[in-house]
């Protein structure tokens, strides 16, 4: 009914079909995101421009590429969009979201990523979650109470997180965090470290500020340790080398830097800065380890790489090639 009366109006201006127009031809240009490495797979996003959802293809080093998911064929009418995707260690499986019809609740699905074909059955009414894997035998997600009433309606305000094992089913998930009132966030969502050594949790009331809670995965009777309890940064772990823990924050850094502490004595009063705060916002990632660190200068990119003491070991430059 609302839409009756949207295009009632919408379908009556004249410049309408020379607006779509104008937006196709400014859209319709390829794009292509940069490239990750999964298994012996090396995968990328491709739009060949006016596909409604980007296709995710993957190649080997020798070989041609192949498309690997198209959320463009998830249903008829084109209304269930891909979200988040997320891989198991090894790359032998890939955990993604899909949404219907808009919902912010979603689906997940787990595939056999040599085959295409799903390992179990999806989970159901996962909601503004992330998927952390812990080595191949599931992962972590995030979801609330399925509310009373309209979906669409009904206040969703106490975030679960839940750790999922491969093959069992939903209802036996373990309960990770948020199930009590003192745990009581509006969201709540996890990541796991490269290593598989360390869970880390952040937990927030709204989009910005988070506290930031980890546990030690190798100990089976390890207990949540606090590194942040308020909410007045946005604090979050990167990387780890056994014990010595890399946060990326904004606290007492409008423009970030990265700290290093003790996953012990994880608190702020313990921090030292490896990569100090510039007059340029940061924004890294951790490769191979080393940090690349991109800067906004002048609404334009530089990265810079730097080892893990926070020795600056140059820019990278694009490369010339001659044919």
């Amino acid at each position: 009914a609302q839409n009756a009366v949207t295009f009632a109006y919408l379908d009556q201006i004249p410049y309408r079909d020379e607006l779509k127009a104008q937006l196709e031809d400014l859209w319709d240009y390829e794009r292509v995101s940069a490239p990750f490495s999964e298994g012996d797979y090396t995968y990328y996003y491709q739009n060949d421009g006016l596909q409604d959802q980007s296709v995710v293809y993957r190649k080997k080093a020798e070989g041609p590429a192949e498309i690997f998911l198209d959320p463009n064929t998830f249903s008829e009418d084109g209304a269930t969009s891909l979200g988040q995707l997320s891989f198991s260690r090894d790359g032998s499986l890939a955990a993604y979201s899909i949404s219907e019809a808009g919902s912010d609740w979603r689906k997940i699905r787990v595939i056999d990523t040599g085959t295409g074909n799903l390992v179990e059955q999806p989970l159901v009414n996962v909601k503004f979650s992330s998927i952390a894997w812990r080595g191949k035998e599931g992962f972590y997600y995030s979801s609330y109470d399925q509310p009373g009433g309209s979906e669409l309606s009904a206040k969703t305000d106490q975030h679960k997180l839940y750790f999922h094992r491969l093959g069992r089913p939903q209802v036996e998930d373990r309960l990770v965090f948020g199930g009590t009132q003192e745990q009581k966030r509006r969201y709540v969502r996890a990541s796991v470290t490269e290593d598989d050594r360390y869970l880390a949790i952040y937990a927030a009331n709204s989009t910005s500020g988070n506290e930031l809670y980890i546990r030690d995965l190798k100990d089976p009777d390890g207990q949540f340790i606090a590194v942040l309890t308020d909410f007045e940064s946005d604090t979050y772990l990167i990387d780890n080398e056994g014990s010595t823990l890399y946060l990326l924050t904004n606290r007492e850094a409008a423009n970030k830097k990265i700290v290093t502490t003790d996953a012990a004595r994880p608190t702020p009063d313990n921090w030292s800065d490896v990569i100090p705060e510039s007059d340029m916002v940061m924004s890294p990632v951790t490769i191979g380890g080393e940090f690349f660190v991109e800067y906004m200068v002048d609404a334009s990119s530089r990265v810079y790489r730097f080892d893990r003491t926070g020795k600056n070991l140059g820019e990278l430059r694009p490369v010339s090639y001659t044919h």
